[in-house]
């Protein structure tokens, strides 16, 4: 690891934790070069779905690529660019309804939340975003001003402006009614709250602790924006692309946000791809008004599109999420009952799974357990207090049995 160590930044994270260098990986796994597996529960923090290497995605990112296919393309139009929007159009917009336009802000999902506020912005002539507490929607100063955690806005070395925090979900242990606080500042002139333009929501906070908001905390959070008239901004990058079980996030609640961000694992391969989605009443951009210049990832256009083909012309997959998601769910549960004294917690919806722990010492020992194992997981929350699963959505019974197994193991070795 000494060339890491001399050379990378100190700004290296997910390294200090898996000290070991990776080679080659397939599926479900990854691979030391020594060839030591190790199960992945991590997934690329969410970018791998469809798990490393797909066979399928490959073989359509070869061909691509052995035809001399157009990799860069800015936004211009390319054969690959139209595969994959009429792919989206048929198999992921029209079953759900969705009159979205798609713009494809860069390649990340911080691009696609800075393009979402951006317009927003833009769309109401107003300055002011809500989000909420424990939120997280990425590193550049736009998303930091609406992410949560003070240690990751604490890098921006500027003032964070322009957007008001309200309690997510749970956030007073249900002895507070729902938006009791957030509609009382909208309402009274005396408030000083600044006329917000937009919310912007995590239906399941995955880096503030994989908290999943009710679905009839969701629903009124729509009907309070509708009421109000603030656009309703859903954060789907790291919960969409079927991490919950349906493509959105937002489906299980039944409400179609006026704006959505996509990322991670919408290029299907793990190659980098960000989509901002908007109703087309909202596409007041003029050309060029928002660009970037990796914009245009025709090789990623081709791995989303086969994804799209493979793995979203039925519901096959939703179904194997939700089946899959509800066991480790139940996994979690026995060894939360196991440890009833020391209120372990189980959270999430999906394959987007969490077990709270009573700090972040315990959790992060519990990590380290399951990588002795073999078995690779992080920590999220905002004191890294919950230990969090992201599989891929494709990896078998058996490697689900195996997850399980070393969680299992882990834990209890941790909490005696």
């Amino acid at each position: 690891m000494n060339i890491f160590e001399t050379f990378e930044s100190e700004v290296r994270s997910y390294s200090r934790g898996w000290p070991v260098i990776f080679d080659r990986a397939k599926g479900s796994y990854l691979y030391e070069e020594d060839g030591k597996p190790y199960l992945d529960f991590f997934a690329g923090a969410g970018a791998l779905n469809y798990g490393h290497n797909n066979p399928i995605l490959k073989e359509a990112l070869l061909e691509y690529i052995s035809r001399d296919g157009v990799t860069h393309a800015l936004d211009m139009g390319t054969v690959a660019k139209r595969e994959f929007l009429e792919s989206f159009s048929e198999r992921i917009l029209k079953p759900r309804n969705l009159d979205y336009k798609v713009q494809f802000p860069g390649p990340t999902g911080a691009n696609a939340v800075e393009a979402a506020l951006k317009l927003a912005r833009k769309i109401t002539g107003k300055e002011a975003i809500v989000n909420f507490t424990n939120a997280f929607h990425g590193m550049t100063l736009g998303a930091l001003s609406v992410t949560g955690n003070s240690m990751k806005r604490g890098g921006a070395g500027i003032p964070l402006v322009h957007s008001t925090p309200m309690p997510y979900d749970n956030y007073f242990d249900g002895t507070t009614p729902d938006f009791l606080f957030f509609e009382r500042l909208l309402e009274d002139s005396g408030s000083g709250l600044n006329e917000p333009g937009a919310v912007i929501v995590e239906t399941v906070q995955g880096e503030g602790g994989i908290n999943a908001a009710r679905i009839e905390w969701l629903q009124g959070l729509a009907e309070l924006c509708q009421k109000h008239g603030m656009l309703l901004i859903v954060d789907d990058v790291q919960m969409g692309n079927g991490r919950t079980g349906p493509f959105f996030s937002f489906e299980h609640a039944g409400i179609t946000p006026d704006i959505v961000t996509v990322s991670k694992s919408i290029g299907g391969y793990g190659l980098p791809m960000a989509l901002t989605l908007f109703k087309s009443e909202h596409d007041v951009w003029g050309p060029g008004e928002h660009n970037g210049t990796f914009r245009g990832n025709s090789p990623a256009f081709v791995t989303a599109a086969k994804a799209l083909e493979t793995y979203w012309a039925d519901d096959e997959l939703q179904r194997s999420t939700l089946a899959k998601g509800e066991r480790l769910a139940a996994a979690l549960g026995t060894l939360a009952e196991e440890n009833a004294e020391a209120g372990l917690l189980v959270k999430g919806r999906g394959l987007a799974r969490g077990l709270q722990f009573p700090s972040g010492d315990l959790a992060a020992k519990v990590c380290a357990s399951a990588f002795e194992r073999g078995l690779l997981m992080e920590t999220s929350g905002p004191s890294d207090e919950v230990v969090k699963q992201l599989p891929p959505l494709t990896l078998s019974e058996e490697e689900l049995e195996q997850g399980i197994a070393i969680i299992s193991e882990a834990v209890r070795s941790v909490m005696g």
